[in-house]
């Protein structure tokens, strides 16, 4: 029987349309899972045992918080269990294969802030804490400012090139945005939660224009301060109480030292291409077979 009004040539190339999609979804699915147990292979063992340690520890001490009530702290550990997902994310969203030594630090700095320096209290406990995750997070916002622009560098339908002095600089600029926009948001924190995630630091000395009591715009500087009132009662902490600047600007600070170091490696890398030691282990490298099947 014929119904009126229906093309079965139309319908049986929509089944046949519908069909192929599947398959070529499934193809694709197939393609991706390839491409993760190959990646996977070519983790060095080092990398795949840090990983391994570094999970069993977070589970371990997100068990023990659970037990103990500590919801914050289970948040944090939840958190690092997320954020130790970023490398893998960053190599297929990107199409570069992170050498061993960038991935291990990557791992580690991620540990070390999360668990170490909040849970464990290492920010507060341990001497220039913060100040050396900020240096280490300076290397790595660079080393992904890097990849970023030699993937760019290398592909194939992208009609420019950029020389390794300015691919540099991008890498720069790019490790110093993240560190303004991180120290942006921990003030945002501290003012609208009443957190405390700018470290304050307590000196000895400050200047001040409105410390001039003729308005004069005058900086006048107080020296020595031992210890300050506030509401009549003394702080006790030996100085004045500096709320976050010389902590941010510090922050700052370091994080240009890491960019810098990085940003030295990768010009020399792609100037001369080089496989040395150094951008063996931390230089990032273009994925050509997975660029490969992008371009697919």
């Amino acid at each position: 029987m014929i119904i009126p009004g229906y093309d079965i040539s139309r319908n049986r190339k929509r089944t046949e349309t519908e069909l192929k999609n599947k398959m070529s979804r499934q193809e694709r699915r197939e393609a991706r899972l390839r491409q993760e147990k190959l990646r996977l292979q070519k983790k060095s063992k080092l990398t795949l045992v840090v990983y391994a340690v570094i999970r069993l520890i977070v589970i371990g001490v997100l068990i023990r918080s659970a037990f103990n009530g500590q919801i914050e702290s289970v948040y944090t550990c939840l958190l690092t269990l997320v954020l130790l997902l970023l490398p893998s994310i960053l190599e297929r969203k990107l199409g570069v294969r992170l050498p061993a030594g960038l991935e291990i630090t990557v791992v580690i700095f991620i540990f070390a802030a999360e668990i170490l320096g909040e849970i464990a209290c290492f920010y507060v406990t341990v001497p220039f804490w913060d100040k050396a995750l900020h240096t280490t997070s300076g290397f790595i916002y660079a080393a992904v400012g890097y990849s970023m622009a030699d993937v760019l560098n290398r592909h194939k339908k992208v009609s420019f090139e950029l020389s390794p002095l300015f691919l540099a600089l991008v890498a720069f600029c790019f490790s110093m945005t993240i560190g303004a926009v991180w120290e942006i948001f921990e003030f945002s924190v501290d003012n609208l939660f009443h957190k405390d995630m700018q470290k304050d630091t307590v000196i000895q000395q400050i200047t001040s224009v409105a410390l001039d009591p003729m308005n004069r715009n005058i900086p006048i500087t107080i020296s020595n301060i031992q210890d300050v009132v506030v509401n009549g009662e003394s702080l006790g902490l030996g100085g004045y109480l500096d709320i976050g600047l010389y902590d941010t600007m510090g922050d700052l600070i370091v994080n240009l030292i890491g960019a810098v170091v990085f940003s030295v490696i990768g010009y020399f890398h792609q100037k001369h291409r080089k496989k040395s030691v150094v951008t063996q282990l931390f230089v990032p490298q273009v994925d050509e077979k997975e660029e490969d099947v992008q371009h697919e």
